[in-house]
């Protein structure tokens, strides 16, 4: 597919040669995230990790220090017991053992994460299907699955967000939008790579971060310089 006029103008802006500091990249997008809504901020990292064997796949999560976008709902399956306590973590819903029944009948979801408690996995089992196909199925590899709600709940309506690779070993991470201060999004940008850093397999070898490269919803790409 040909570029738009627009893209191929604002892609003569950018030297595709050159290695930019996340300063002058996120100055640069800014200018360039000329269309009527307010793009997304996006960090493309080509991984140097085999992505067909399962002991290089990398996944891992992450609290942003600074939140965007549309605040997301939580939802919180546990125990009556326990309703209180997630109610006071700040869970936007809470299913219990009666109410989860009226979920797996009418199917309305209303949240865009689902945490539970170890205990309550067997009960919540029946809406499997349900919810994981929208991937919202409470699992440990994402960290959704865990006793210390306030931690859990807490870290997601605080802007913790997951990441893994795709199959062509390449993770695709949002930071913000170009609306967002410059700093935020320095600060948002180092804490993912950091945390992206510290997830490399062990079987991995070599360079782990081949190329990171950043951009907005429909602006041109620009290769950064890692620290």
């Amino acid at each position: 597919m040909s570029k738009s006029k627009r893209l191929t103008d604002l892609s003569t802006k950018v030297d595709i040669e050159k290695l930019y500091p996340i300063e002058e990249a996120l100055t640069l997008a800014k200018e360039m995230a000329t269309t009527k809504f307010d793009e997304t901020v996006e960090v493309h990292v080509r991984l140097g990790i085999d992505s067909k064997k399962g002991d290089q796949q990398v996944r891992g999560t992450v609290v942003l220090p600074n939140t965007f976008g549309k605040a997301k709902r939580v939802a919180a399956f546990v125990p009556e017991s326990r309703e209180q306590e997630a109610k006071d973590a700040g869970a936007d819903v809470i299913y219990n053992e009666e109410t989860l029944a009226k979920l797996k009948k009418t199917g309305k979801i209303d949240f865009d994460i689902a945490v539970s408690v170890p205990e309550f996995m067997r009960t919540l089992a029946p809406l499997a299907r349900m919810l994981g196909t929208k991937g919202l199925m409470p699992s440990p590899k994402n960290e959704t699955i865990a006793q210390d709600l306030a931690k859990t709940i807490g870290e997601l309506k605080k802007g913790k967000i997951a990441f893994k690779n795709d199959d062509t070993a390449n993770i695709h991470q949002a930071i913000g939008k170009a609306s967002t201060d410059s700093d935020k999004l320095i600060a948002n940008f180092e804490a993912f790579i950091e945390e992206l850093r510290k997830s490399k397999p062990e079987s991995s070898k070599g360079i782990f971060l081949k190329s990171v490269t950043l951009c907005t919803t429909m602006g041109p790409s620009m290769k950064l310089e890692l620290k």
